[in-house]
């Protein structure tokens, strides 16, 4: 028969229960009592103003009143407050029977308008209002929207309504759904009988469904919404609106006296400190949703070590369990039942044995979730989801002196055998296994029956439909005392690893050459990108700078890169410093910047400027076999006076470091190289200091997938002012290190600092 999971362990689940529902009916009894007293306080006050006597002359004269008419203490309050109030209640569709039809509908509404305002909370007191006022007109949901001082409505309380939807219309902000709008604007009633219109969004179960929008008022001011939902289309007519908006005046008044939810009955934490294991009380703020500890009974806070005081944050209380048990409160709620899970971890810095174990989550009121968990680990319930867990996993068990056998439902797709047909004990099993494996199967059954010793094989096992399936068999023998009388265990299907790992065993080879491959096409490419573009070595010390350069390959490393720079020292004193980046990747790139990095190199030679320099390179682009476009800077450093002249073709701008500080030298709006012939390159002059630094690099450092270039250069502005006390050589190997590029694009990196001395 198929693995039960056994009941919760503890009666933690049954003791709540019964517990809720003693307090349910405890405080329904109290409700109704706070509802009458309500009403007759209301009704009291009226006769105090009206007969001018003291608060217990108009009491008694109350009572007397309602004896001499015949009617409870109850009815004639309800009478005295609707006729202070102006408010004759309208019956519904199908009024009781007798002229004092709607005499009696407006007693049964001042009492549910009553018991709405006595309500603790004012999703109470929307339930109230929908259960006792807006059911007989056919309202299916009731939403109540506070205003709030930024003119946004939140939700304040809810009858109806699933939470899911209640935390999708948590928030409305001030540009409100239109309906929204005019009720608000003109303080009067929107009554919507087939839905609003298409392109309008309302809270319903469809976009035909009947609304009313009523706006709550207070002393002439709106302090809320209230919305009511119909299932369907609706014929609202007069007397349906006048007994609806009679029935919501009072929400204004609960909105306004109703902030916060006041702390349950002491009871209910009597109880949950009564529990031998740890248990809390979760409560659910209506408004925002988030979760608070309420209340934590002695080996709860024994179990989290003290610390987690009542009136918290969950999510500050118990940050690593937060999402857990909040999706577990949530789920328990939108079921109204039970909920598990087997383990949540230790917090962060706990120790261990400040897990939660079988935890068990039981929603307790609209608002409140009961959390219970051991501390130690019910065996049965771990073993019992432990196998649930296992794929292709099949618990047996056989009766040696009935000589049956009882199967899991998960048995017979493993060992192919039809589902009507009687389980096959081990032993019997001997005739459906493949006959390499026979002897297999009689040393297991020699090690359970005989050793009476647990027993692990893999055999292969022929299906009715030929089918072979390669299936472990873990089993221990049963004894009552001395005797034998079954064998228990699994069956697990290990078919998919079995070829699973012929197939690997038969790639292996093949995948050993082809690693061989790559660590050879691996070193190939290292080499020829080294021949390219060779490493400066460590710290140059050239006329007036110390530079350094850093190169970083493509990250798939068989891509050589079109990245090149030079640091050169040319006669006459000057030094070329010079970066550039061919567009695309593999042979053609490499030949581009072999090309242009050797022909920079050579016209420098020649003493001309940046921008003739650049002129020149262009030409030499466009007649480049393959004709590639580049990105380049060539700079000459006159270390005399400290000069840099500068010439950029499309290049990303140089960042220069001073004192601590770093900015980007903005170039020159020039085009790249190889685009269009004979274009005039122009050049600028940067005033340079000792112990300057100048960072010159390809977009590699920088660029990112998913960001502008503008946020890659301010990233890398700040990462250079915080090593800027660095010496030049760490300055380089920490930018490259800590490069925020995510293109996979090659890196080039030059860095040179400005000498004390020329």
């Amino acid at each position: 028969m198929p693995a039960q999971e056994p009941p919760a362990s503890g009666g933690g689940r049954e003791e709540l229960s019964a517990a809720v529902d003693s307090l349910a009916a405890e405080n329904a009894i109290l409700r109704e009592r706070l509802t009458r007293r309500h009403l007759i306080d209301l009704a009291t006050g009226i006769l105090v103003t009206q007969l001018e006597a003291s608060p217990a002359e108009a009491a008694e004269h109350l009572v007397r009143l309602a004896g001499a008419t015949g009617l409870s203490t109850e009815d004639f309050a309800a009478d005295i407050v609707n006729s202070a109030a102006g408010i004759i209640a309208v019956a519904p569709p199908a009024p009781p029977a007798g002229g004092q039809g709607a005499v009696a509908e407006a007693r049964r509404i001042r009492r549910v308008a009553t018991a709405a305002e006595a309500n603790d909370t004012v999703s109470e007191a929307a339930d109230t209002l929908l259960k006792g006022g807006m059911s007989p007109l056919g309202v299916e949901s009731l939403w109540l929207w506070r205003l709030t001082e930024s003119d946004c409505f939140s939700l304040a309380g809810h009858a109806g309504v699933s939470a899911g939807e209640a935390a999708r219309w948590q928030w409305i902000p001030p540009a409100a759904p239109a309906p929204f709008q005019q009720a608000l604007t003109e303080g009067s009633p929107v009554w919507l009988p087939s839905g609003p219109s298409p392109d309008v969004a309302l809270p319903g179960p469809g976009p035909e469904a009947a609304r009313a929008l009523l706006p709550l008022r207070l002393r002439g001011t709106t302090v809320g919404l209230a919305l009511a939902v119909w299932p369907g289309r609706a014929d609202l007519d007069d007397s349906v609106r006048r007994a609806l908006t009679d029935v919501i005046e009072v929400a204004a008044r609960v909105l306004n006296a109703t902030d916060a939810e006041p702390s349950p009955s002491p009871l209910l934490d009597d109880l949950v400190d009564a529990l031998a294991h740890p248990a809390m009380i979760l409560r659910r703020d209506p408004a925002t949703a988030e979760l608070s500890v309420e209340h934590l009974n002695e080996p709860a806070s024994e179990a989290l070590g003290g610390t987690h005081q009542t009136g918290q944050p969950l999510e500050v209380a118990l940050p690593r369990h937060y999402s857990d048990l909040a999706l577990l409160s949530e789920r328990a709620h939108l079921g109204t039942s039970l909920q598990r899970a087997a383990r949540l971890p230790p917090e962060h810095g706990a120790d261990a044995r400040t897990s939660l174990l079988d935890v068990r989550v039981l929603p307790v009121g609209a608002e409140r979730t009961a959390v219970m968990w051991h501390t130690g680990s019910d065996r049965r319930m771990s073993a019992t989801r432990a196998l649930g867990q296992l794929q292709g996993v099949a618990p047996f068990e056989d009766d040696l002196s009935r000589g049956t056998s009882t199967w899991s439902e998960q048995a017979y797709g493993i060992l192919g055998i039809d589902r009507e047909s009687e389980p096959i004990p081990l032993a019997s099993l001997k005739f459906r296994v493949h006959p390499e494996d026979g002897d297999d199967l009689t040393e297991l059954l020699t090690t359970l029956t005989e050793r009476r010793k647990g027993a692990v094989a893999v055999i292969r096992l022929i299906r009715d439909d030929g089918g072979l399936r390669h299936v472990r068999i873990a089993a221990e023998p049963l004894m009552d005392e001395d005797a034998l009388t079954g064998i228990t265990g699994v069956y697990q299907d290990v078919s998919a690893g079995f070829h699973t790992e012929v197939a690997l065993t038969a790639t292996f080879d093949q995948l050993t050459a082809v690693q061989a491959q790559a660590a050879l096409r691996h070193r190939l490419v290292l080499q020829l990108q080294q021949a390219i573009v060779p490493e400066m070595p460590a710290l140059q010390r050239l006329p007036g700078l110390q530079a350094t350069a850093r190169y970083r390959p493509a990250a798939q490393e068989y891509r050589v890169g079109g990245d090149w720079y030079d640091v050169v020292p040319l006669p006459g004193g000057k030094v070329l410093v010079a970066v550039g980046d061919i567009a695309g990747h593999g042979i053609d790139a490499a030949t581009g910047m072999v090309a242009l990095r050797n022909a920079l190199r050579a016209l420098a030679f020649t003493g001309h400027t940046p921008a003739r320099l650049m002129e020149w390179l262009n030409d030499v682009t466009l007649n480049t076999q393959g004709h590639p476009t580049a990105t380049a800077v060539c700079a000459l450093y006159d270390p005399g006076d400290r000069t840099l002249c500068w010439a950029s073709a499309g290049h990303l701008p140089l960042l220069l470091v001073r004192e601590g500080r770093a900015r980007l030298l903005d170039p020159p709006r020039d085009i790249l190289l190889g685009a269009v012939p004979s274009f005039a390159y122009r050049e600028t002059t940067t005033q340079l200091l000792p112990g300057d630094t100048l960072l010159l690099y390809t977009d590699g450092l920088i660029e990112r997938r998913y960001d502008g270039l503008d946020e890659g250069l301010a990233t890398l502005r700040l990462a250079a002012e915080k090593l800027s006390s660095c010496e030049v050589e760490e300055q380089a190997d920490r930018l490259l290190s800590g490069a925020t590029g995510d293109t996979d694009d090659d890196t080039s990196l030059i860095a040179v600092r400005v000498c004390a001395d020329p």
